[in-house]
């Protein structure tokens, strides 16, 4: 039995649960997102929260059920970012995640011209099908950023690419430069961020990034991912330079 299906009064923690098994893939391209509920909240005298969790997930684009999972997230008051302990169930089948990536990428790697873009999705709500690409990557290396910047009483969702530009590689890698608009939780203030992401199939996703608001100076932050189907892969190295 859930405690809570809509956990408003912990916006880090829903967006936590909400990104979990996008932070997983670090080695991927597919986009998972759930249907969550907290089982049960546990606070840890002198040390924190601990949060007990089960979500399914869904494919972005079909809304296929690929798996559920199981997550226990401690936030400790010293640390903003959580101890995430997470073990799913999947439905779909790997071989056949590893499929679609594959044609993911070479749907873009077969472009005669690279992908030059902005306001996606636009004012209604509208994304073109020249844009879908470039749209699915900039939501998977936005989460590693949210990720990175969420707290227990914070969270963000990406709420538009602002402009985005493709260059093409010499190697086998795709690469794009983003420009995007997080929405912050409960503050309602709109984070723009400006990343870059690096992905080859079976390889981690390299993603780095700056972002600045009105009230904040610009920070820098290279958060690639390094081992798959952890979420601990997700980095925390400060970096000079973006």
């Amino acid at each position: 039995m859930c405690l809570a299906k809509n956990n408003k009064q912990f916006p880090g923690l829903t967006y936590l649960f909400s990104q979990a098994t996008t932070g997983q893939n670090t080695e991927c391209a597919s986009i998972f997102f759930s249907r969550s509920c907290l089982l049960l909240f546990q606070p840890v005298l002198g040390t924190g929260n601990k949060y007990y969790l089960q979500f399914t997930t869904e494919d972005y684009k079909t809304r296929e059920n690929v798996g559920t999972c199981l997550a226990i997230v401690f936030y400790l008051k010293r640390k903003p970012t959580p101890t995430v302990n997470i073990k799913c169930t999947y439905t779909k089948d790997q071989k056949e995640v590893q499929e679609d990536d594959h044609r993911f990428y070479q749907k873009i790697r077969q472009q005669t011209k690279p992908i030059i873009g902005s306001y996606i999705p636009d004012s209604y709500g509208n994304i073109e099908p020249a844009f879908e690409s470039a749209w699915a990557l900039a939501v998977v290396g936005s989460s590693y950023i949210m990720w990175e910047k969420s707290t227990e009483n914070l969270g963000y969702f990406m709420a538009q690419v602002k402009h985005v530009k493709q260059w093409i590689s010499k190697d086998d890698s795709i690469d794009f430069d983003y420009a995007v608009l997080l929405h912050e939780i409960p503050t309602q203030e709109m984070i723009l961020c400006h990343m870059r992401v690096i992905w080859i199939p079976n390889h981690p996703l390299k993603v780095k990034y700056f972002c600045s608001s009105e009230n904040q100076s610009a920070e820098s932050e290279d958060v690639s991912g390094m081992e798959s189907g952890s979420a601990d892969g997700i980095l925390n190295e400060k970096e000079a330079n973006f």
